[in-house]
């Protein structure tokens, strides 16, 4: 399990648009997906991480939490299935089922869609507003897998509310931290130096 942190894009990044699967209906999901909706979270996740698996139930919980708000929410997974094929579609499927997720689960089969976004890890997000610029990317919040800490998703649920509420997002910004995602052989992305 290698460590990985987040990126760190640069806040006011425009979002990169995608055209990807939801696993669980088959539709087609992209920026245009939510254009009803005044805040983006975009995740990055995936089954087998113990990272992921770790604030599975509180990603449950924050699609339910904003479902019918202003935040529209999409998780990406874009792992190498060839090779880690816990994370293939069928799989990712039956996890969005078990877990009751409020927002659609899409497969990156190509990994465009995670580089484009330079994901590095899982789980990795990205909060936009109305405009789609990038207002926050960092961590859930202070719990790893061997921390004793509570999971709570404070870090996020503060940037979204704050957004929710027309505010700018003040303070520091901690890297989300998990595993590295899982890159086709030949496919590595160039912003690790």
């Amino acid at each position: 399990m290698a460590l990985t942190a987040s990126t760190m894009l640069s806040l006011g990044t425009s979002a990169p648009d995608f055209q990807l699967p939801d696993v669980t209906t088959d539709k087609t999901i992209s920026l245009a997906s939510f254009t009803n909706k005044k805040a983006l979270l975009v995740m990055f996740i995936c089954r087998h991480c113990p990272f992921v698996k770790h604030v599975q139930s509180q990603l449950a919980q924050l699609g339910k939490d904003y479902e019918h708000s202003d935040l529209g929410i999409v998780a990406i997974s874009a792992n190498d299935v060839d090779n880690y094929p816990d994370d293939a579609p069928d799989l990712l499927k039956t996890m969005a089922a078990e877990l009751d997720f409020k927002f659609p689960l899409c497969y990156d089969e190509s990994q465009e869609t995670a580089k484009n976004y330079t994901a590095a890890c899982t789980p990795d997000f990205f909060l936009f507003n109305s405009t789609r610029q990038l207002v926050y990317r960092g961590q859930l919040d202070d719990s790893r897998p061997s921390n004793n800490q509570p999971v709570t998703g404070k870090d996020l649920r503060a940037a979204i509310d704050t957004i929710l509420a027309d505010k700018a997002i003040a303070g520091e910004q901690k890297p989300s931290i998990g595993c590295n995602i899982k890159w086709k052989p030949g496919n590595e992305p160039n912003y690790f130096g």
